[in-house]
């Protein structure tokens, strides 16, 4: 690096960028501060890092928005008056500004706030007091507004003049904050200047879609080794797609696999298209990193029972559970007058402690109500409730079902992509990343092997699609009461029930003849010499081959331990390609098995 460039790139790390020299200019002034710029570029993190580090000694009182009710700020509430002893009304602020020194007010997603919370927040920003209260009393030293312009995500845009006159507005873009200087911190060693190239050659509009806190996200999952593509937010439940916008307005050319293999290629590490076991990596990876993790998955099929099971082994403890079409406010927290005059939240007790905590958001796109939502948009975006961090909180975990599924449309809310972008991974799960099969072989035995066989073998993928772990669980239960199979698969109206033959599931409890791994096992003898024929036809086998090769594909890991030495068997026969899938997309535990099944194998 020449000598100009490495005194370039020192004076970027040193100098304060425009949002933190706007910042001290507006509390030397005593102005109220607006600063709009785009989602994700590092408005809300530089007030926290600026303040803590040029402005010691004063606190930085967050208030956000968007999540706000009309009493969170400001209550009238019954007192004894001090000298008269009589109940008065008084007016109540909330607790977070009285906090017994010099504080910088900043009210995030302004824009977002409703109606009888916009008022109040135009008389903070008009002259600095809520109510009978004056802020500057209190010990305020700054109050700044932000806020993106976009009218996809804000509820509001200023017009009102009286207003707009009492404000200092900036507009910014993610040059004027310090991020690249926070990644840079964060992700050491890496040298991420080749990213920041990379990042600084796209076009505007591919740069707001990897915003820095989604380059952020990407960088995390690449450093875990997971796809990158994980560190991209789902928007209404599809992947953000890195495309620039062709002239009739519709997305262009899809660049994202193409930009996530440089940035891979860029810090030396590889962009896997997809890892066994997933739903447990990032779950543990979520433990260990505090991170907020959002699973997206058909119903049925074991997302929120795997997360839980993780958790539990991971943290030694159960998760904090809610379920959001029944979670209220009052569920999370509630306000009430405390001695000193304030209002103040209490917490749900779940979130109180010192112990450590774990978050599952299951239903997470079927909030009861707004409310709800907003209070729960706090504690994923800022790791806080009312104000109040949570303490020792070590992960959140989110899940819920697709806008679609099977060509139905799902009751699920929207969302938008400041929301999405909150999370540092967002998987698309699929019902084969969940262990569910090992789950029903453990609880239910054989009755479980003969369901699985028939949804294995017996039926196609639609059928397969229909027929979730949830669903065979029902079948199960209803043979053992030996009540009508059909009853247990999911039941559309009129009549009708999902469109899945179960003549075959009722063959097999009947006693069918059918071939599993139980039945090559107890026949292991002939299954050899078939396999030892095919094998002497082609060096590729023959259909036996290809039938052996299939039970122990779909073999769960449990009945393959079970049969180990038929197994060690028959794989010996096979063609050695078919050997080798077995270790293709398998998970640590699979790969393990398989090896030392080839080692004895060859052993032998």
């Amino acid at each position: 690096m020449s000598t100009r460039t490495k005194t370039t790139e020192k004076k970027r790390t040193t100098e304060p960028s425009r949002l933190e020299s706007f910042i001290d200019a507006m509390i030397d002034m005593r102005q109220t501060g607006q600063i709009f710029g785009e989602h994700g570029i590092g408005k809300t993190a530089t007030f926290f890092s600026h303040l803590a580090r040029s402005h010691p000694d004063t606190t930085l009182v967050y208030v956000p928005a968007a999540n706000l009710t009309p009493d969170d700020l400001l209550v009238n509430a019954p007192v004894r008056d001090p000298h008269t002893g009589e109940l008065v009304l008084r007016q109540l602020v909330m607790s977070q500004l009285r906090p017994a020194r010099p504080f910088v007010l900043l009210i995030d997603d302004s824009l977002q706030a409703g109606d009888t919370i916009q008022s109040q927040l135009m008389q903070i920003a008009c002259d600095w007091s809520l109510g009978e209260h004056d802020l500057r009393a209190l010990g305020c030293v700054g109050v700044f507004l932000t806020d993106n312009e976009s009218l996809s995500e804000t509820s509001a845009r200023r017009g009102d003049l009286a207003l707009l006159d009492r404000m200092v507005t900036l507009r910014i873009t993610a040059n004027d904050t310090s991020w690249r200087r926070h990644l840079a911190a964060e992700y050491r060693p890496w040298d991420l200047r080749p990213v920041f190239s990379l990042w600084a050659s796209l076009s505007p509009a591919l740069r707001e879609l990897l915003s820095p806190r989604t380059l952020d996200h990407v960088l995390a999952n690449a450093r875990e080794g997971f796809p990158l593509r994980w560190g991209l937010p789902l928007v209404d439940g599809e992947r953000l797609r890195l495309a620039e916008p062709g002239p009739d307005g519709r997305p262009g050319q899809n660049r994202t696999a193409e930009i996530l293999d440089r940035i891979a290629a860029s810090v030396g590490v590889a962009n896997p298209a997809t890892i066994a076991d997933p739903v447990r990596q990032v779950v543990r990876a979520a433990l260990r990193n505090r991170w907020t993790v959002l699973l997206q998955g058909p119903p049925g099929c074991g997302k929120t029972e795997l997360v839980r099971e993780t958790v539990r082994e991971g943290l030694g403890r159960d998760a904090l559970y809610f379920s959001l079409p029944v979670t209220n406010v009052e569920d999370l927290c509630a306000p009430v007058p405390s001695p000193d005059g304030t209002l103040d939240n209490l917490l749900a007790a779940p979130f109180t402690g010192p112990e450590p905590k774990v978050i599952v958001w299951d239903e997470y796109n079927r909030p009861k109500d707004k409310a709800a939502f907003a209070k729960l948009m706090e504690v994923t975006q800022e790791w806080s409730l009312a104000g109040r961090r949570i303490e020792n909180l070590r992960a959140q975990i989110a899940v819920q079902n697709p806008p679609y599924h099977l060509g139905r449309k799902l009751l699920v809310a929207r969302n938008n992509i400041a929301q999405a972008t909150r999370f540092t991974a967002s998987l698309l799960v699929e019902p084969e990343d969940i262990p569910a099969n090992e789950w029903l072989l453990t609880r239910y035995g054989r009755d479980a092997e003969t369901v699985l066989e028939w949804w294995k073998h017996d039926i196609d993928d639609e059928g397969r699609a229909w027929i979730t772990k949830r669903t065979l669980e029902r079948l199960i239960k209803l043979h053992r009461r030996g009540l009508p199979l059909e009853m247990g698969t999911v039941y559309l109206g009129d009549g009708e029930y999902a469109p899945v033959p179960l003549t075959a599931l009722v063959d097999r409890f009947r006693g069918r003849p059918v071939t599993g791994l139980r039945e090559l096992a107890r026949d292991v003898e002939a299954w050899e010499d078939r396999l030892r024929r095919a094998a002497a036809l082609s060096d590729e086998g023959g259909g036996d081959s290809d039938v052996v090769h299939q039970i122990l594909a779909n073999a769960e890991l449990s009945q393959l331990k079970r049969e180990r030495a038929v197994v060690i068997r028959l794989v010996a026969l096979l063609p050695a390609k078919l050997r080798a899938t077995y270790l293709v997309g398998a998970s640590e535990r699979q790969q393990r098995y398989w090896m030392e099944v080839f080692g004895e194998m060859r052993r032998r």
